[in-house]
């Protein structure tokens, strides 16, 4: 019985940590490109169950612990990247177009070699600048409101130290419990589940400042290496039919308000590795019970809506950033590690996390610009481009994004 239940256990937590740990990014991200309240919850909601049917459908499929999460490196980006020209209809064409470039990754995979082309250093340090700004926040968290992010923090850093896997849960909980403490208002916000659908449009600065970044982003720092955590546990990812599965989810998840589904790196050690179950032929039952739960997880995203409506903006951006603190390391990690690449990388970072928008185009955009153009201009000999797939970042989905991050640097 125990050995029947353990996967099923193991399926639960990765869902619980894999949505505390960072459905905060989420909800940020989609409110900073135009969605308001009720369709934030919506792109939530979205995100959950389209994440869930994907990961119960590739798990029976193939057999295999194939977890699947939301892009939380793709939300910290709408953070960084803010409104667009066309609003929030055009927010939601750059997430429909960003399906569209998945399945075609997955469908064309001359696609899928030109993304991982791109020089690990510079798609890291892109990933770098757009988390940099977002991690700030705990920092301004403790001097804009002391006695609420205080504890918040402390308690982040004991469980950093005694049990990574819930650091971020468990800041999640002492800031919920800050905030009703707090609070005398009524929520703002029904908590029932809501679908807010949103016709979608498309405008030139959206596809090249939002769409594109954020394909680049949910591959290179998702997707390939959640490919390198499965490799690292014995499992060959069936990628090609991930993308397509995963990439249409995200197309038919967008008028809804969904970013990006993707294949979890963070999450996919809890499933894979061999806490789920001994024999790795039963560890796919843990990747399904996360996806069940994680869609039935969904059904409370007004509730988490509306916590987020009443708390202070900077103390939800503090657990965001605490969520993104080691998916950050990672990144800088490995735009520093080639010394070829450093001062590109450098350049990358900086233009990124500086925010500007030129044409209404991002800076995500302009700075993967600037240090390709930068490494150009500094190469003195051939160089072999060292591919994305070397990149040590996940970052679905955690929600833990951290003990996922180790995951994948250690085969993650």
């Amino acid at each position: 019985m125990a050995g029947r239940l353990q996967p099923v256990l193991a399926g639960v937590v990765t869902a619980l940590v894999g949505f505390a740990s960072s459905f905060t990014v989420v909800l940020a991200g989609l409110r900073a490109v135009g969605a308001d309240p009720a369709q934030a919850a919506s792109g939530l909601l979205a995100l959950c169950v389209a994440s869930g049917c994907c990961a119960v459908w590739l798990g029976l499929r193939h057999r295999l612990p194939l977890a699947i999460a939301w892009s939380t490196p793709g939300a910290a980006l709408l953070v960084a990247t803010g409104p667009v020209p066309g609003g929030w209809p055009a927010a939601v064409g750059a997430f429909l177009l960003t399906g569209a470039l998945i399945v075609a990754a997955g469908l064309i995979p001359a696609l899928g070699r030109a993304v991982a082309a791109i020089p690990a250093p510079i798609a890291s340090a892109m990933l770098a600048g757009v988390l940099l700004p977002l991690c700030t926040a705990p920092v301004r968290a403790l001097v804009e409101v002391p006695r609420l992010a205080g504890p918040v923090v402390l308690v982040w850093l004991l469980l950093h130290r005694f049990a990574r896997r819930w650091a971020v849960p468990g800041a999640l909980a002492v800031a919920v419990v800050a905030i009703a403490l707090t609070t005398t208002g009524p929520a703002r916000l029904d908590a029932a589940p809501v679908i807010a659908l949103t016709a979608p449009a498309w405008t030139l600065p959206a596809i090249v400042g939002l769409a594109l970044p954020l394909f680049l982003v949910t591959m290179a720092a998702q997707n390939v290496p959640g490919t390198a955590v499965l490799a690292g546990f014995g499992y060959r990812a069936p990628l090609g039919s991930a993308l397509r599965v995963t990439g249409l989810a995200t197309a038919l998840g967008a008028p809804a308000g969904g970013h990006a589904v993707n294949l979890a790196a963070i999450t996919a050690a809890l499933a894979a590795g061999p806490d789920a179950h001994p024999d790795p032929d039963r560890r796919w039952i843990a990747s399904v019970t996360a996806g069940i739960g994680l869609a039935l997880l969904g059904l409370g995203a007004g509730v988490a809506t509306a916590l987020v409506l009443l708390s202070p903006p900077v103390l939800v951006e503090a657990v965001a950033g605490l969520a993104l603190l080691a998916a950050l390391a990672g990144a800088v990690s490995a735009a520093v590690a080639e010394p070829y690449a450093r001062e590109a990388a450098v350049v990358t970072l900086v233009v990124t996390a500086s925010g500007v928008s030129l044409l209404g185009i991002g800076g995500a955009f302009w700075g993967l610009v600037a240090g390709c153009l930068m490494l150009l201009l500094l190469r003195r000999r051939p160089i072999a481009l060292t591919p994305a797939s070397s990149t040590p970042i996940d970052p679905g989905d955690r929600s833990g994004m951290d003990a996922d991050l180790v995951a994948s640097r250690q085969p993650s």
